[in-house]
């Protein structure tokens, strides 16, 4: 027999402990495009509170789900205007009916077909997230829509071929068989290590262009004393 809403509340008060119940991501390279769609935007929006990052985790939306787990969560998604705080799951009752802004699928051969349409309907009709997009790391195919009265519709892409996300602020595109984020400006979103080593290539060329302004006004001081030198022999003082 099934157990009613008031039952599982009873069973299970605190949802917000309800742990997540994803399976394992196909391969190394969806492990790695995930982390790297997540540093990115951490880094981006560090100076942010008012944001969540859903990695490979839950989202429950109605108390059944806790007891027949019918349905799995996105491989990416992100809630804005929400307290930036870790969490085991996401569970809309318990998150003020808050549901994703953005959601990011890498597609393999084992969930391709169901991310196209079980989850493609599930995104429009129930969770009415404005923006969904998908990616494989294998093949690099690549898509996006956006919620236009209540149906999704294919975005199209710039010159570039990049997405323009309205939630992100930002272009999604695919940059050395990845998917990246790039600036209204379009200017690659740097992972946190890329940044450090831009930083340290910029400061390594502020060294040598200080050592080059210093090497330079060596040289013009010993020009200036060679030339001193020349005028004295002639008898002639250069202060004068």
């Amino acid at each position: 027999m099934s157990l009613t809403s008031q039952q599982l509340a009873e069973l299970m008060p605190d949802a917000t402990q309800v742990e997540s119940d994803e399976p394992e991501m196909e391969s190394s390279l969806h492990y790695f495009q995930l982390a790297l769609l997540v540093s990115c935007l951490e880094w981006l929006w560090r100076e942010q509170n008012d944001f969540f990052i859903g990695a490979n985790l839950t989202i429950y939306f109605n108390r059944q789900q806790l007891k027949n787990k019918d349905f799995r969560g996105p491989d990416f998604f992100l809630i804005k205007q929400t307290e930036k705080h870790p969490r085991k799951s996401w569970v809309t009752w318990e998150e003020g009916g808050k549901y994703p802004d953005v959601i990011i699928e890498l597609l393999s051969e084992s969930t391709e077909n169901v991310d196209k349409t079980v989850k493609k309907d599930l995104y429009q009709n129930r969770f009415r997230t404005p923006e969904y997009f998908w990616f494989s790391p294998d093949t690099l195919e690549f898509s996006g829509f956006r919620l236009v009265q209540g149906q999704y519709e294919e975005i199209s892409s710039n010159k570039s071929g990049w997405l323009w996300s309205k939630s992100l602020g930002l272009y999604l595109g695919i940059y050395q068989q990845q998917l990246r984020y790039f600036t209204l400006e379009g200017q690659l979103v740097p992972t946190p290590e890329e940044n450090a080593q831009q930083q340290i290539k910029v400061a390594e060329e502020q060294r040598k262009q200080a050592e080059q302004a210093q090497q330079q006004a060596q040289q013009a001081q010993q020009r200036a004393n060679q030339l001193a030198a020349q005028l004295r022999a002639l008898g002639i003082e250069p202060e004068a």
